[in-house]
């Protein structure tokens, strides 16, 4: 399996210097308080710039957009509208019931959680439906360390991810644009790879709630719907969920959701794509550019029957 190469560029160099500033505070911070034994201390391992074996070493997108240009229409369906609102997200406490086709379900707080794997700086390309993408330092662990917990049977085929449902902070769940609570799945082997992160902070610091605090699915070859925010609830199942965005239009978005340029949304090509800070359009990649690592999940799939 061909593996990404550690970025070249040291991120101070691609990063404002009161952003990593701000990251060391954050990591010194950690430090004590795993002292105090009130943190795992997974987080005060990690230092500005080291990064995962997997990462891209493209530049980074500037934390001003990826906390100001976002989808989480739980908070309005303007890109504007979860920085503006998402304040009033209740992040904590914060737990997540694994349960289905399990051995062992369990509900696993943060602090349970996070001592579950090291936390990783993983910078991943984010490619969007609408034709955006960006390049992202998230900080998390793979979602099979979380998955492994339960022993799931060998009757599961399939896992699906629930996101947070809190009416009366979530503004835009009154507009009724989506079948609520946003639902979202993978197959199993896909949940499984190594690739597949659940992320708990980006830029070295916790998550922003308009990226999905505490707790999001990140599948980098994805589109960026398929990573759902604010995970309450996994569930394996023997049967493909039937996912939000399938169930809106299931003639535009199907449950694989690959990036794939040879394969159009209904109302647009995805076969180029605008990289956020930059003027010029950009050729999409096959899986985002993770086709080394993940093209033979799909070797016996028509990928554009099963988009």
């Amino acid at each position: 399996m061909h593996i990404l190469k550690k970025p070249h560029t040291l991120p101070s160099e691609i990063t404002p210097q009161a952003v990593y500033a701000h990251r060391r505070n954050f990591l010194q911070l950690s430090a004590g308080l795993v002292i105090a034994g009130l943190l795992p201390d997974v987080q005060a391992k990690l230092g500005p710039g080291k990064a995962s074996v997997f990462s891209t070493n493209e530049p980074l997108t500037s934390l001003k957009n990826v906390t100001s240009y976002n989808n989480f229409y739980e908070f309005g369906t303007a890109k504007e509208d979860p920085a503006e609102y998402a304040h009033t997200l209740r992040t904590k406490p914060w737990t997540v019931s694994i349960e289905g086709l399990v051995k062992r379900p369990r509900t696993l707080g943060m602090e349970d959680i996070l001592k579950l794997a090291p936390l990783e700086e993983r910078i991943y390309r984010l490619r969007c439906v609408e034709g955006w993408s960006m390049v992202i330092p998230w900080l998390g662990f793979p979602l099979a360390s979380l998955l492994r917990q339960v022993e799931p049977l060998g009757s599961a085929k399939y896992v699906e991810f629930i996101t947070a449902l809190q009416p009366d902070t979530m503004p835009g769940i009154r507009r009724g644009v989506l079948d609520w609570p946003y639902t979202e799945g993978l197959r199993l082997d896909e949940a499984m790879h190594p690739l597949t992160i659940m992320a708990a902070g980006l830029y070295g610091d916790i998550l922003p709630n308009q990226n999905g605090a505490p707790l999001r699915l990140v599948v980098p070859w994805k589109y960026g719907f398929k990573s759902g925010k604010s995970v309450v609830k996994i569930r394996f199942t023997d049967r493909e969920p039937r996912t939000t965005w399938m169930k809106s239009s299931p003639s535009e978005y199907g449950f694989y959701s690959n990036v794939n340029p040879a394969v159009g949304h209904p109302r647009w090509s995805q076969a180029n794509e605008r990289r956020i800070g930059e003027f010029f359009k950009r050729k999409t990649l096959l899986f985002n550019g993770y086709a080394d690592q993940v093209a033979q999940l799909y070797t016996e799939l028509d990928l554009r029957k099963h988009f």
